[in-house]
Parts: C-alpha cells; structure tokens; sequence
C-alpha cells in the first residue's frame, strides 16, 4: 500500500503519510498478524450483532461475514499482503475487506473503535495461549505420574541444600513436580476465568451511541459478559499480566526440574539417562551425551521473565484510557507464550523417555548418613529420649562412623552401646534406606504406600 492509501484509512486527517522512521517505529503489523483469527472473529460477531441491532443491513451483514471469511483464507494460505502503511492488523483486514467488497466494508467499524478492537482481538489470543498452557501442564504432569508409578518404591537420596539429607522415593520426587505443576495450572484457570470479559463495544474510551448489543457480541466470542467500564475496557492489561505471572511462576518449575535433570544425568550422579533424542554428543569428546534440551528450557525461562518486567513496567505509569505505550504489550507476551508451550513440549518429551537408574539411586540413597533421623526417631519412641538428646547421641554416632570411613548401618552394637548403652538390637531395622522409607507414611510422606495413593488420586483427576 502507499501512504495516500495510508491517508485515506486515517480518513485525510493527514496531508503526507508518515516517514520510514515514523512507520518504523508506529507500525504493528510485523508481529500482531499473529492475531488475524482473532481479529476476523472479533469482526465477524461485531457484524453479526450490527444487523441484528438493525444498524447496517443484513445484506452488507452477509457481504462483510463472507468477505472476512476471504480475507482469513488468504491470511491462511499465505496469500495475504501485509502492509506496513497500514500499521496494524485491523487496518490491513479493513483495507483488504474494502478491496474484496466494497462500499459495505466501510460499515463494519461502526459503533467500536481500534482501541477496543486490540483490546479484544489480545484478549481472545492470550486465552487461547492459557488453553494451550494448561494442556501443555496436564500433559507434563501425565508423563510425571508415570515415572511416579513405575518408581514408587524406588529408594534415592533426598536433598537439602543439594547434601543428601533423608532417604526418598523417586514416586515421591516425582509427584512433588506434579504438585508444583496443578499450582500452575490452577492460576492459568483462575486467570482466565478472571479475564473473560469482552472489551468489544467499549469503542475509543467512552463507549459508543448506536444502540449496540454487547452482550451478544461477548456470548458470540465465548466471554462470559461485556467488561462493565468501558474506559476500563480498552486500558486494560492486566489478563496479559496474569498470563506472564503464571507463565513465570511456571517458567520457575520447568528450570528447577531442568536443573536436576543437567545434575541427574551427569557422570558424577547416573541418577537419569535421557534420550537421545533430547540429548547432544560433543565434536570433539566422544563419551559425552550433553543434556542440551534441559540447559535450553533453563535458559529460555529468562525470556519469561523478561516478558514479564517489560510489560510491568509499560504500564505502571500510564494514565487512562489508552496510550500508544499499550502498543508494546504483544511482542512479549507472544514470545513468552512461544517459550513456555517449547518448554512445556520439551520437558514433557524428556520425562517420558528418560529412564532412571534405580541402582544407582538406591547406592546413593544410603550415603552420607541418610537413616541419621530415623536413628533419632528411634531413640525417641523406643527410648522415649528427648530428641534434642537424641539429636546429639546421633550426631556422636554419625562422627563414629565418619572417621571409620563407614556409614551407619555398619557399626556395630557394641559401636552403638559406647555411645549410650539402652540401644538395642531393634535399631538396626530403621537403618536400612528402605526401611526408612516405609515408615515415612504420613500424609504426603514418601513411603512406597503413600505415593501409590497419590499415584491413583492423580491418575484420576488428570482421566
């Protein structure tokens, strides 16, 4: 298109068309094409709804429904030609709209504005990208359940402060991600239910005088009512918020899962091994088999964040209604969007083939006094020792065995008697890792037992 094209659109406000810089830096329509579904049903409802109130006639009714249905086939089949002089998608499919039908075209922008227009066609793109993020969620938190079952009395070491601290299930490790995930889940249902309200009619700021039906139009686009504050309407971002604070929050658990995957595949550890098909050999090492998919998710969730601050920051200061400000909300949040699904997509193919190393999870689950609590418990209940001096009969025991180069279970009775001479025999059937495990039954402890429950409870809620 040319710039007196571009000045007709804008109705010959303007005697010349904009500079290459201007256009640089005002057009939109390099990224926001990715809305023309959006942009088309929006348009298709606002037309529809426009007959009905009997403010166009059902003939250009019927010529803007299928002229749009045109314009969404070429957009689809990569005919369509996108104009950077026309600036937005909005103007592009008017324009294009005009050219297929004529005289009618100029009907459809009756009664609404481009404000919001965007503000819609953005609200119907972000929900669908929290219907993809949730099934992209559940479909992870499948593929964890799975690993879950099949290593529901697998022993490892549990860890704090990346030191092994306690003796876990691999079941239970991997439903703590599943818990992380139906959280997040849980906040992109939550913020889509919050944002499913239609900005359509709300028009420039102040609504508009033609007797429009919004509720029609808001029930046409799946909204559950027409937004009730029209300079609210067009001003608003905050769905894009909500959409990046979960993606961020999300973008968290995907990184800290990646991070036990870099650190479980490593030599040093043989806890996992990935496939090959999420796995990168070296060019010059030819034993190395590098976890590039998990170092890539973990590197991407800087992206979200990102995304996240960006658009926080664009709107903090802004006064109401709309400002061009506004305009810089999309290239974010539909890179993050494209992250978090990549992400999603990776990790849940990673999980469901990596295989766990159950030999090598249970030698590590013994080392580095692991049963030390356990030996405590005992004290405890067999003794009825308080436990701050059972604490430090332990601690006395677990210096013993250090400084023999040998683990708990190792020492002997009489070892144990040195230290306080009520210990008996039955200490030693808390000291085995699998024992510990076992006893471990409160609710949403590790023992085998428990996470077979939350296996099933899991399996039942995700179908």
């Amino acid at each position: 298109m040319t710039d007196k094209s571009s000045n007709q659109m804008w109705g010959g406000r303007f005697a010349a068309g904009p500079d290459a810089i201007m256009e640089a830096i005002n057009a939109s329509i390099g990224f926001d094409q990715r809305m023309a579904a959006q942009d088309i049903a929006g348009s298709r409802a606002h037309a529809a709804m426009l007959a009905k109130a009997g403010i166009i006639t059902d003939k250009d009714a019927e010529a803007i429904r299928e002229g749009l249905l045109t314009v969404l086939s070429e957009i689809d089949s990569g005919k369509f030609n996108f104009s950077a002089a026309l600036e937005d998608i909005h103007m592009n499919v008017e324009a294009r709209l005009k050219e297929i039908i004529g005289e009618p075209a100029g009907r459809l922008h009756t009664g609404r504005s481009r404000n919001d227009q965007v503000a819609t066609d953005f609200k119907l793109w972000v929900r669908d990208q929290m219907d993809a993020a949730i099934a992209g969620i559940e479909a992870l938190m499948k593929a964890l359940v799975a690993q879950a079952e099949a290593g529901a009395d697998w022993v490892m070491p549990g860890f704090t402060h990346l030191q092994t601290a306690q003796p876990v299930t691999w079941g239970h490790h991997m439903l703590a991600y599943v818990e992380m995930l139906a959280r997040d889940r849980s906040r992109f249902v939550d913020a889509r239910k919050r944002m499913n309200e239609s900005p359509l009619g709300a028009a420039a700021l102040a609504g508009t005088s033609f007797p429009i039906d919004r509720h029609m139009t808001a029930e046409a686009l799946g909204f559950d009512r027409p937004a009730a504050n029209s300079l609210d309407a067009v001003s608003d971002r905050d769905f894009a918020l909500d959409f990046l604070s979960a993606s961020s929050i999300c973008a968290i658990h995907l990184s800290r899962l990646s991070e036990e995957l870099v650190i479980w595949s490593s030599a040093q550890f043989r806890f996992v091994t990935l496939s090959d098909r999420f796995s990168t050999g070296s060019s010059i090492m030819p034993q190395k088999k590098n976890p590039d998919a998990a170092e890539l998710i973990r590197a991407k969730i800087g992206r979200i964040f990102g995304a996240n601050t960006a658009l926080t920051i664009v709107m903090k200061g802004l006064p109401l209604a709309y400002s061009k400000d506004m305009q810089e909300d999309k290239e974010q949040t539909f890179d993050a969007a494209d992250s978090l699904m990549l992400a999603l997509a990776a990790m849940e193919g990673m999980v469901k083939d990596m295989s766990a190393n159950r030999d090598s999870l249970e030698a590590a689950a013994g080392s580095g006094f692991s049963t030390a609590t356990d030996l405590a418990d005992w004290l405890v209940r067999a003794l009825n020792m308080p436990f701050r001096d059972a604490h430090h009969v332990t601690g006395t025991l677990v210096a013993m065995a250090e400084s023999r180069g040998c683990d708990l279970p190792d020492l002997t009775l009489e070892d144990m008697k040195s230290v306080h001479e009520h210990i008996t025999e039955d200490v030693f059937g808390v000291l085995g890792v699998h024992n510990s495990v076992a006893s471990r039954t409160s609710y949403g402890g590790t023992a085998p037992s428990e996470v077979r429950k939350q296996v099933a409870r899991w399996k039942d809620l995700l179908g």
